[in-house]
């Protein structure tokens, strides 16, 4: 008996890694690339139905985006482009993986959130400006609940 093997009961040994995930989901429909510091991503549309869309292109590119090459982003080489305009470039039906600075993307939150209060403060005003005094479109209702002197 010189030669006993030590081995753990089997309840101890662990599978966890190997065992696959106990619920379906939905796959995602586009790949999200690793973050990066100091930037955001979008994926913008370059082509519809096999139809290049030049205008959405070069609106997103004067905005401040930038297409994501393929060798920047090796989690993404299964969707490199080998061919055409956009060689090189991570495609998907129709959508290029572009880049922004992430501090644009602060400014152009704020522009949009500034517009967005700017177009509710008009709608506000111009529906309290129609409201009449003799009618009020608001009436502030008012209960008062008092806990008496039983008198």
């Amino acid at each position: 008996m010189a030669n006993a093997q030590t081995r753990l009961d089997r309840e101890l040994d662990s599978r966890d890694k190997s065992t696959r995930p106990q619920q379906w989901r939905a796959p995602d429909l586009l790949p999200v690339p690793n973050p990066r510091t100091g930037w955001a991503h979008r994926w913008v549309r370059v082509s519809m139905m096999g139809t290049a869309d030049a205008k959405n292109i070069s609106s997103s590119m004067r905005e401040g985006y930038e297409f994501c090459k393929a060798e920047d982003y090796p989690e993404m080489m299964l969707h490199a482009l080998t061919e055409g305009r956009f060689k090189g470039n991570i495609e998907v039906g129709g959508l290029m993986l572009c880049r922004i600075p992430a501090e644009f993307m602060d400014q152009r939150r704020k522009y949009y959130a500034d517009m967005n209060k700017a177009q509710a403060d008009s709608v506000d005003n111009t529906f309290l400006r129609a409201s009449d005094p003799r009618m009020p479109l608001f009436a502030e209702r008012k209960s008062k609940t008092t806990f008496g002197s039983g008198s």
